[in-house]
């Protein structure tokens, strides 16, 4: 199938093109650098193409791609003016195999109704006209705002997940929530076995929830970066660094201010540093387990829409506990 018979991208459709050249046509009217203006008029005039709002200047031998002009200019020119003298000597031009996004967001920022598209060697592709840079953006708006959401496929999969049958829906969802169980009989499992910690000291129960909350509320809030930021095509690698320090300097203000905060109100200087330690500790290795697991999740193909929440959720609690009565642990021995 040629350039110029590939059909309009439909908004989630499932055949969505990827790249620029997919979206390029080469069903539109070209001129050359000595033509006149009404005799590319008289050209353009012959018969419909599929766009004409912008007008490729090329070599006719090499097909090397010289400037641009508007449809706006060549109406407007008198008919024994040059293609030369009223082109856009520096238009502004795409690979074929940039990322469709990325090509779509390029004509935006020139304020171009269409996109020159151009190979390996700067040879002229074709052109992707305004109803399809329009649709691709749409598209990536529409897939955007699903992995925003926790759907890191299309929102056609996020529209399926809400009309599916009710086996789908509890095979999609009781696993997860079963696994969820399990690891709360597993939390009551590490309670339990630090029953001597907490009969030293009863008071460091009262703050298992707010440790618990803390930790998930940090990694709630890394797992929207992240889907986010993958939603726009950045790799995972570029925001680990910034993520992980994110949360241990959100872990480190945190027990700055809850420090005098418990010394103030139960006046326990040892439970103040656990809490304080705790939270630090917490926040930081919460921060990683939401980093880590929709990546994960979305690479051996687990929508983490249904398991990164229930999942992360488990795992951050378990070291949640782990690691406020393993500090208690220490502290107090």
């Amino acid at each position: 199938m040629s350039a110029s018979e590939l059909p309009i991208p439909a908004l989630g459709s499932a055949a969505a093109f990827e790249s620029a050249a997919s979206l390029a046509t080469d069903d539109i009217p070209v001129a050359y650098r000595e033509d006149r203006i009404g005799q590319l008029r008289e050209r353009i005039a012959q018969r419909r193409f599929a766009s004409v709002s912008s007008i490729p200047v090329i070599d006719a031998q090499s097909r090397c791609l010289y400037g641009v002009l508007s449809i706006e200019e060549i109406l407007a020119a008198p008919g024994d003016a040059r293609v030369r003298d009223l082109m856009d000597d520096d238009p502004p031009c795409v690979s074929h195999q940039l990322d469709r996004e990325h090509a779509a967001w390029k004509a935006v920022q020139h304020g171009e109704s269409a996109l020159a598209v151009i190979d390996d060697e700067g040879r002229f592709v074709g052109v992707i006209p305004p109803q399809r840079l329009l649709a691709a953006l749409l598209a990536e708006h529409d897939e955007d705002l699903s992995r925003i959401g926790g759907f890191l496929k299309s929102s056609e999969a996020a529209r399926h997940a809400t009309t599916e049958p009710m086996r789908h829906r509890l095979w999609h969802r009781l696993p997860w929530l079963l696994i969820g169980l399990l690891g709360a009989l597993l939390a009551a499992r590490i309670v339990g076995s630090f029953e001597r910690t907490l009969s030293e000291i009863v008071l460091l129960a009262a703050f298992v929830p707010g440790i618990i909350y803390f930790a998930d509320a940090v990694g709630t809030q890394t797992e929207t970066v992240v889907v986010r930021g993958l939603s726009l095509g950045i790799a995972v690698r570029q925001m680990l660094l910034r993520e992980a320090a994110t949360g241990i300097i959100i872990g480190a203000a945190t027990a700055l201010l809850v420090y005098p905060a418990v010394l103030l109100g139960w006046h326990d200087a040892r439970v103040a540093w656990i809490v304080s330690l705790s939270l630090l500790a917490a926040c930081s290795v919460a921060t990683v387990v939401a980093l880590v697991l929709p990546v994960l999740l979305s690479r051996i193909g687990v929508d983490p829409a249904f398991g990164a929440g229930p999942l992360a959720t488990v795992i951050q609690d378990l070291l949640s506990l782990l690691i406020y009565f393993g500090i208690a642990t220490m502290m107090i021995a």
